[in-house]
């Protein structure tokens, strides 16, 4: 099924059609078979349409439950609009210009769903309970809430092999996510604000391996650990904050350390064009990231890539050192709380971290020198954006205060996390523009 038709059963509000003003729709359109997905602002005076898709204007009517109106881009085309509303859903056809020859037309089916208004003007607790999980970020799943910036969430993650805090199978192993929340008027080209409020253990116990990732073995260590890589399960004492190995002997009988919990999946949805990735890769939108920064109290900046960002979490760890080197964290289901925020017509190249004390970005890549090259021009951004330093100031703070952290090498891609100190940028104040060279 479409976003559009499940969708309906979320939307509680419904306003009657001759009272619409300021409404938001997400069309979804049928390109040969890809959907594209575009926010139609519509607002709707004694029949007369005019409004907004994804920011060309709009104008047209309405009468009957029909709706017909046409978008002007920038260049002067002209897309015409023909649909039924249904309550909060809408169904028809489109007559656009040929994506190869803008003198031709084609004809697209497509659909869309109301976005219900926010009925309150103070932000919202939503608790919300999982009932089945995704093993993909994709824009094509049907979003399992619609929330309003400034909103938190509260909801439970299972473990990477898809496990709940009861100890239950509930999804595919692979890193299944909770999700996708639907932040009403995130747009492309906006950022998403995700505060980590609160991670709390919810069982006594996680499972990681004994073994070594391929990447960091040389040829003799790679001979050595033929055997490594089996199933040690770790108790978490969760009244006082420790791991330890289940029924270890020998130098780690009384081996324990403090844990501290992350989420190793946090994700929004891939741009038009993208498939659907696993939730075991990585983009510039997050995805199975695995950097033990993203910590309870810690915000993650995330691009938006689709209408609504359509939010994904998942992949509990109690602890993880640098890199997840042996290939699984400790690895366990989380209680989650987590706070949206919208940061809007300001996109990031790069996954960004912010917490008390520092500024953190991510590149992911191919390779440790591609993520090292990604999380530089990321950190760059940051300073010159947010702190209005010239690239010669920027380069020059890097110089006397960047700290690179091996993020993630457990996935296909290389994660290299760039960290300056707040600290050290202290006399320099924030500025909302980005600085001219």
């Amino acid at each position: 099924m479409t976003i559009a038709w499940k969708l309906s059963s979320l939307l509680l509000l419904v306003t009657p059609l001759d009272a619409l003003a300021a409404e938001q729709w997400i069309m979804a359109t049928d390109l040969w078979g890809n959907r594209s997905y575009q926010t139609l602002q519509m607002e709707v005076r004694d029949g007369r349409v005019q409004g907004t898709l994804d920011g060309d204007p709009v104008a047209g009517s309405l009468a009957d439950h029909r709706l017909t109106f046409t978008a002007t881009d920038s260049e002067g085309q002209e897309s015409h609009y023909t649909a039924r509303i249904d309550d909060a859903r809408m169904h028809g056809d489109s007559d656009q210009p040929d994506t190869n020859d803008r003198t031709a037309r084609a004809s697209h089916a497509f659909t869309a769903w109301r976005v219900p208004q926010r009925t309150q003007a103070t932000p919202q607790r939503h608790v919300f309970t999982p009932t089945d999980y995704s093993n993909t970020f994709s824009a094509d799943r049907a979003p399992v809430l619609v929330i309003h910036p400034g909103d938190s969430v509260q909801t439970r993650t299972l473990d990477s092999g898809g496990v709940d805090e009861h100890g239950v199978t509930r999804a595919l192993f692979g890193n299944p996510q909770v999700g996708p929340f639907f932040v009403a008027g995130a747009e492309p080209g906006d950022t998403l604000a995700i505060t980590l409020t609160s991670l709390k253990l919810n069982r006594d116990h996680a499972d990681s391996l004994d073994g070594l990732v391929g990447r960091l073995k040389t040829a003799r260590v790679a001979a050595e650990t033929t055997a490594l890589g089996k199933p040690v399960r770790w108790h978490l004492d969760r009244v006082r904050g420790m791991a330890r190995p289940q029924g270890a002997t020998g130098a780690l009988k009384d081996f324990e350390v403090p844990v501290k919990p992350m989420l190793g999946g946090l994700a929004l949805a891939p741009g038009f064009g993208y498939p659907p990735i696993s939730t075991g890769d990585t983009d510039v939108f997050g995805g199975n990231m695995d950097f033990n920064a993203v910590v309870e109290g810690n915000t993650v900046y995330l691009p938006v890539q689709q209408p609504g960002a359509l939010l994904y979490l998942g992949d509990g760890h109690a602890l993880q050192g640098d890199g997840e080197t042996t290939q699984w964290a400790l690895e366990t289901s989380l209680d989650v709380v987590l706070q949206v925020q919208l940061v809007k017509q300001q996109a990031f190249a790069t996954p960004r971290v912010e917490s008390p004390t520092q500024i953190m970005t991510l590149g992911q890549g191919g390779s440790s020198d591609d993520a090292l090259r990604i999380a530089t021009a990321g950190m760059l951004q940051w300073l010159r954006q947010s702190y209005g330093l010239t690239l010669s100031e920027a380069a020059q703070v890097l110089g006397v205060g960047v700290q690179y952290h091996v993020a993630n090498l457990a996935g296909r891609s290389v994660g290299v996390a760039a960290k300056i100190d707040k600290a050290l940028l202290r006399n320099i104040t924030p500025t909302a523009a980005p600085a001219k060279d």
